[in-house]
């Protein structure tokens, strides 16, 4: 894969840091296993049915060092487990010492690796350090590159995790070549679990075609702030709406064998900040928390979600000055003990601004013993590795953690097991496009205006700054729906996205559309109010229906807007 000079920058920065701290690379290959049970063989079907036994039995025959591996899940700079460019390499070097993702597998024995790429408009973008997804043909090589990598491990009988952040609207990996559904808060706002439950089962279908068996989705955050970091991300305000919209993608992803990870535990749309940057504060009481945040978790653990993630939280009314992700009363008292969660808890990233005040190894430990299973995004895999070993032998990482997490991991690893991965060709399959039309349709909402009334005369679409993709996408759909579109003089159709407020509005649009969070609308001046929440082809597809009379908007909004209704069309 070329490598961006953003991409490049960043990893010679990383190298370079590595070098100055003393860490460069090892001499001589991967890391030799240390005495002790490593050396035997694991059974090929170490424990036949049920997955917990499998992952008990495979426990038993493997080293310490296998077990750390296992609880680990980094990300890795390339396009390809073998083959890399220089650029990535050197990112590699500086993560982990090695230069290739199959390197990184085999040195550190690792339990899965985390994709990543860079989304328009994400609001979790910095922490991104490279990319690995470029098109479907090339994410399935790679997946098969890492799996074929870790099967010759000790723990090679347990399918290697491959996860990746495929919520869909404004965090998005993977976006060429596949469907793509719309937001969550369109979820919301169409308020139909049936409807997302079919879509996410396509997503999921797709993501296992391309060889990636866990998804770190769906957002279970009511969005309880105006937050921009959560923002569409979520899929509303209200938690029985969205308690039924997390029910819904849990059943989906999982009925086609990729495990469904709910976030960010205990509620991250409860707090406006930004926790790639500062350690937001929840200061609700606990009574909030429980009303209030916890209905989607609980709905998504009731679901039977294999995994949640932990949140980089400050929860005053839990465990005050202490990061969720790292506090042993919200994740082992209250999430295990008291909602009663049995699946892996997995780390928000570890390179996030509130894990970093630690050393790596420092707080992969503090991450594990406050009951994390699964270790994502380290900043550096050597010093969590060789941190998590140290303190394992120090007695400050107690045997007994290490191996239920490791325990935990595989028997999720084996939950997803002898699935045959579907072809790639069924993506954007016809049937997947329905289910996300379905929903994208049902979302589309009418806060001002006559309620079924298509727009006049030829149209005109405008939009705020940078969004010409998405015109000329509304523009195909709205003449294929019979809407003469014309470059000016038409009725103005006025587009607005994420990161937009009042000043990206126009005063003579007689349509405005919100395509992420509806709350700029409560400045428009146009007659006719719209939202779709996404900005993807299947809403902007609804959006031309409703636009050219020929469907109506059904979604109610799932936030509330100033001086606006939920809905403008009755029920």
């Amino acid at each position: 894969m070329s490598t961006t000079p953003r991409r490049t920058l960043v990893a010679l920065a990383a190298l370079t840091a590595l070098l100055v701290s003393g860490c460069a690379k090892e001499p001589g290959g991967p890391r030799l296993p240390g005495p002790g049970p490593s050396s035997a063989a694991p059974s090929p079907n170490p424990a036949p049915g049920d997955p917990k036994a499998r992952a008990e039995a495979l426990v038993r025959t493997l080293a310490d060092e296998d077990l750390v591996g296992q609880v680990l899940m980094p990300y890795a700079y390339g396009s390809s487990a073998t083959k890399v460019s220089p650029g990535s390499a050197a990112g590699n070097q500086a993560l982990a010492g090695v230069d290739t993702p199959a390197e990184m597998v085999a040195k550190y024995r690792l339990g899965g690796v985390i994709l990543v790429g860079f989304s328009a408009d994400d609001p979790t973008s910095g922490n991104q350090a490279t990319t690995n997804v470029d098109n479907p043909k090339q994410v399935r090589e790679l997946t098969t590159g890492l799996r074929e990598a870790a099967g010759k491990l000790p723990a090679g009988p347990a399918p290697f995790l491959i996860g990746t952040d495929q919520e869909y609207g404004v965090v998005t990996r993977i976006s060429d070549g596949v469907t793509l559904l719309p937001s969550p808060l369109a979820a919301g706002a169409a308020g139909n679990p049936a409807l997302t439950e079919a879509a996410w089962r396509a997503a999921g279908a797709e993501l296992a075609a391309m060889g990636i068996n866990m998804d770190f989705a769906p957002v279970a955050d009511v969005l309880a702030t105006r937050s921009t970091v959560i923002g569409s991300r979520s899929f509303g305000a209200d938690p029985k709406n969205a308690a039924g919209q997390v029910t819904g993608a849990v059943r989906g992803l999982q009925a086609e064998g990729v495990a469904a990870t709910v976030k960010h535990f205990p509620g991250h749309g409860l707090s406006a900040a930004d926790s790639h940057k500062d350690l937001p504060v929840v200061g609700q009481s606990r009574a909030v928390l429980d009303r209030l945040a916890f209905p989607p978790f609980r709905a998504g653990i009731d679901a039977g979600a294999m995994a949640v993630m932990s949140a980089h939280l400050d929860v005053k009314a839990v465990d005050p000055g202490t990061p969720a992700t790292f506090s042993h009363k919200v994740l082992t008292d209250v999430l295990r003990g008291q909602l009663g969660f049995q699946g892996v808890v997995v780390t928000d990233g570890m390179n996030m601004a509130p894990a970093k005040r630690w050393s790596p190894g420092e707080a992969a430990v503090r991450a594990l013993n406050a009951g994390n299973d699964l270790i994502l995004m380290t900043p550096n895999v050597r010093q969590a590795y060789d941190g998590l070993l140290a303190a394992l032998k120090g007695g400050s990482l107690p045997r007994a953690r290490l191996v239920e997490a490791a325990t935990r991991v595989l028997t999720m690893k084996f939950t997803l097991a002898d699935r045959p991965a579907p072809d790639l060709a069924t993506l954007g399959s016809a049937e997947h496009q329905k289910a996300a039309g379905d929903l994208a349709a049902a979302a589309v909402t009418m806060l001002r205006g006559r309620c079924g009334t298509p727009a006049a005369g030829p149209v005109t679409v405008t939009s705020s700054a940078g969004r010409n993709h998405t015109r000329a996408t509304l523009t195909a759909a709205l003449t294929a729906a019979g809407v003469k579109v014309v470059p000016s003089g038409g009725t103005v159709v006025h587009l607005v996205g994420y990161g937009d407020d009042a000043k990206d509005l126009r005063a003579d649009a007689a349509v405005t559309v919100a395509m992420d969070t509806p709350y700029v609308l409560a400045d428009a001046k146009s007659p006719t109010l719209l939202a779709t929440y996404s900005s993807s082809r299947a809403s902007m597809t609804a959006l031309a229906g409703v636009l050219a009379g020929k469907a109506r908007p059904t979604g109610r909004s799932p936030v509330s807007v100033t001086g606006l209704p939920a809905t403008a069309c009755g029920t």
